[in-house]
């Protein structure tokens, strides 16, 4: 690690410490702004042996336990990283190496399985409906499946699923590691369209290595670092491929693409049917070239969306057509005077 990427770490660290908290909102919202810092901590995760690990993961969960929305976010644009030096640890066996990477997703994972008063949270998801229009259709577009959709509508029985309570964890063990990692994810995914460029490209870096380490298709790209195969289960794989889907759009193309296929090459391997189907359905709709995204600019999956209302008719009646009528039939009956 360079001497000028362990200073600004060591003054971050520092900085911190010494702000009262009526400045914690302003030094929050200029955090994003920072880039030098933001590459070096990355540098820091990456280092297996850096001296500042722990005292770095120790700030970011502080950031995170503040309860302030963009410091949450800071810490959420690092997780993919820490999710991948974890589990590259994990399978080299060298477990003494993971304790405050561990301590972080551990500590992440308990404050957000709770509310605000310490009660668990219940999560729901509307699954929706073709009877009620989107961004992505028109039920009037639909033809007669709407009426069937919409009379199902008409008694309520939209469909919600619900995620949770889920237990407080103290550990990683071989049994609940992929579902604490699954629910990080899913919190890092509602909050993609905050997070860096970096933080998405480490999210794609994350898919490629968890996907094809130890398979002939890492010696086919020439992927070095770990070797050893990583277990996977398919509820990560589908958040990994929601990562994904987003990153495809909002300029990381070709490093997107190519991590949805090795996802895609790993579910089949496992014969995962959830992610089979999420990233073909993905794959399917992809344009045929690469988009031209602009990395600073707006981000949001691009769709087309049609007009909610239907269209007014070239000769639909309006209050000015009625004056332009009126004019009209005036100046004929003034002409008629005149012969």
């Amino acid at each position: 690690m360079l001497d000028m990427d362990q200073g600004v770490v060591e003054e971050w660290l520092s900085e911190f410490k010494t702000l009262p908290e009526t400045a914690i909102p302003s030094y929050a919202a200029g955090l994003k702004d920072k880039a030098s810092l933001v590459s070096a901590l990355y540098r820091v995760i990456q280092e297996p042996q850096s001296e500042l690990l722990e005292p770095v993961c120790h700030q970011l969960f502080e950031f995170y336990r503040s309860g302030d929305v963009s410091l949450q976010r800071f810490t959420l644009q690092f997780l993919p990283e820490f999710i991948w030096s974890y589990l590259s640890i994990c399978t080299s066996r060298d477990l003494h190496s993971t304790g405050c990477r561990e301590a972080l997703l551990l500590g992440i994972y308990n404050l957000e399985i709770v509310d605000k008063d310490g009660q668990s949270k219940v999560l729901s998801f509307t699954v929706p409906s073709l009877s009620k229009p989107s961004v992505y259709h028109e039920p009037s577009t639909i033809g007669s499946l709407t009426l069937t959709e919409g009379a199902l509508a008409k008694h309520g029985l939209s469909r919600v699923v619900y995620s949770g309570p889920h237990p407080q964890r103290e550990i990683f063990t071989a049994q609940n590691r992929f579902e604490v990692l699954t629910f990080l994810l899913l919190c890092y995914n509602a909050a993609l369209s905050y997070m860096t460029s970096a933080s998405l490209q480490s999210i794609c870096h994350l898919s490629t290595g968890i996907s094809i380490c130890g398979y002939p298709r890492q010696l086919l790209r020439k992927y070095k670092g770990v070797s050893n195969r990583m277990p996977v289960s398919s509820e990560f794989l589908v958040q990994l491929i929601t990562s994904l889907y987003y990153a495809l759009y909002n300029g990381e193309w070709d490093m997107a693409s190519k991590a949805l296929d090795d996802v895609l090459y790993r579910a089949q391997l496992e014969l995962y049917p959830e992610p089979l189907l999420v990233g073909n359905a993905i794959k399917s709709s992809l344009p045929g070239g690469a988009l031209k995204s602009n990395k600073e600019g707006t981000r949001c999956i691009q769709v087309e969306i049609t007009p909610t209302s239907s269209r007014i008719s070239r000769n639909a009646v309006t209050s000015l057509s009625i004056r332009g009528h009126r004019w009209k039939r005036n100046g004929k009956q003034h002409n008629k005077i005149k012969e």
